[in-house]
């Protein structure tokens, strides 16, 4: 990096480095093929500190690497995460059961780790986020004790009963904004899905021909096709509900998802549905299978040689952690390439926290999510159908936790304090950064000039 002209103190130059190199040892490949998408992806970080710190889980995990952790032991340092736990991963999902739940919603970053990770990682991003609604710092800690309180709790009771596969955040056991958002989610229809992604002509639906849609040439189409075939492997079959048939109806190249998906290839491919009638097709959404975040730093030579590729990883980890995982969840190849493959469901509707302006509306919503965290990280164990942790979760993190609970909570909670301070400044490093022209590969103007 350039010192001519530059003013910035010598640990903001280093650290300003650090989240360069970071960033680009992550997404170098990836920026290589679609720098036009990184472009977008980075400016959309560039908005505000909590939009940094979602599109940024490589940095919080070279962190991590250098950070002792003095809650983790042979058990609890390897145990299943979600990998890039912040409050907007939560949100509603229709179950193998048909039932609508309230849950983690995002399964890109998932692996194993260190389970205090997870908590650390949503915990500084609540911290961020009340930050902006000019929440005191007392008033944080107090909210982030209860979602801790409210996990360790879940924890326990875990431990009392054989019933962490069927715990779930439904309509009968919510409240407040999560109530809400699951009721919402009761209404949705997957006509209305069909409605915005396709048309129907001459009776028969396709893709409508919209911007983002790339239609495929033959060799590209039989891929995908071929594809599909492999898939239909890997689906476990449905308990209670109709089966489909997998007949292709029609097939699209578009672009990744998300802030987090910036240059994945994807393709969206239309099945025939439960029956014939034209209300009843479902979008399955085919996306390349991403290097998790923590898995950069986790050295672990089993683990790494559990997974067939990133497609497969992300349906395993999306199965352990979610217990009733929707019936069309699977994998496939394409060109040796691993792609992870899921519904584009009607029923997954993000909780929404711009309206939650009181710490009196946030606090149940926070015991929720706690819960539902204490489940995410409970169910993927021993009661599994794989062998990567072969105890029980909940035993585990209460017998490290001991009666140590409220220096846990304390621990965490000035973690979120700090991180979220260092993330609000490494916000601003980037977008210097960026603004300048510092990371390779990637200019901010969009003029493909080199940097």
């Amino acid at each position: 990096m350039a010192d001519d002209g530059d003013l910035t103190p010598p640990d903001d130059r280093r650290r300003q480095q650090q989240i360069v190199d970071v960033l680009v040892d992550a997404f170098a490949r990836l920026m290589a093929v679609d720098a036009d998408a990184f472009r977008t992806k980075f400016r959309k970080m560039a908005a505000d500190p909590f939009a940094f710190y979602r599109g940024s889980a490589c940095l919080f995990y070279a962190d991590m690497a250098t950070f002792e952790d003095r809650w983790c032991d042979e058990r609890t340092s390897r145990v299943w995460i979600q990998g890039d736990l912040h409050a907007e991963n939560f949100g509603t999902y229709m179950d193998g059961q048909g039932r609508i739940v309230f849950d983690v919603n995002d399964f890109d970053e998932a692996y194993l780790g260190h389970v205090s990770w997870d908590l650390r990682r949503f915990a500084a991003s609540f911290a961020l986020l009340a930050w902006r609604k000019a929440f005191d710092d007392d008033v944080i800690g107090e909210m982030l004790g209860g979602y801790l309180d409210a996990y360790l709790d879940q924890v326990e009771a875990f431990t009392h009963s054989d019933d962490d596969r069927s715990f779930a955040l439904l309509r009968e056991n919510t409240e407040g904004a999560v109530h809400d958002v699951v009721l919402a989610t009761t209404a949705r229809t997957r006509l209305d899905l069909l409605g915005r992604l396709t048309v129907v002509e001459r009776y028969e639906r396709r893709f409508a021909d919209r911007p983002r849609n790339r239609r495929l040439d033959d060799d590209e189409r039989a891929e995908v096709l071929h594809a599909i075939d492999r898939y239909r492997e890997t689906v476990h079959p449905p308990r209670r509900r109709r089966d489909v048939a997998y007949d292709v109806k029609d097939v699209v190249g578009t672009g990744g998802f998300g802030i987090g998906s910036a240059g994945l290839p994807a393709y969206n491919v239309l099945l025939e549905g439960y029956d014939q009638a034209l209300e009843n097709d479902v979008v399955l959404s085919v996306k390349q299978g991403n290097v998790p975040a923590p898995s950069r730093i986790v050295d672990d030579p089993e683990i790494r040689r559990y997974f067939e590729h990133e497609g497969h990883r992300t349906a395993v980890s999306q199965r352990s952690l979610q217990a009733n995982a929707s019936q069309f969840l699977g994998h496939t190849e394409i060109r040796g390439v691993g792609f992870v493959v899921a519904e584009l469901s009607p029923y997954e509707v993000d909780l929404d926290w711009e309206d939650l302006t009181e710490p009196e509306e946030i606090r149940p919503v926070l015991a929720q999510l706690g819960r539902a965290t204490a489940k995410l990280h409970c169910v993927g164990d021993a009661d599994s159908d794989h062998t990567l942790v072969p105890f029980q979760t909940e035993e585990a993190i209460t017998t490290m936790i001991g009666g140590r609970r409220a220096e846990f909570i304390a621990d965490v909670v000035d973690f979120a304090h700090g991180y979220a301070q260092r993330t609000r400044e490494d916000h601003r490093l980037f977008v210097e950064a960026f603004r300048a022209g510092r990371i390779p590969g990637i200019s901010s103007s969009g003029d493909h000039r080199p940097v």
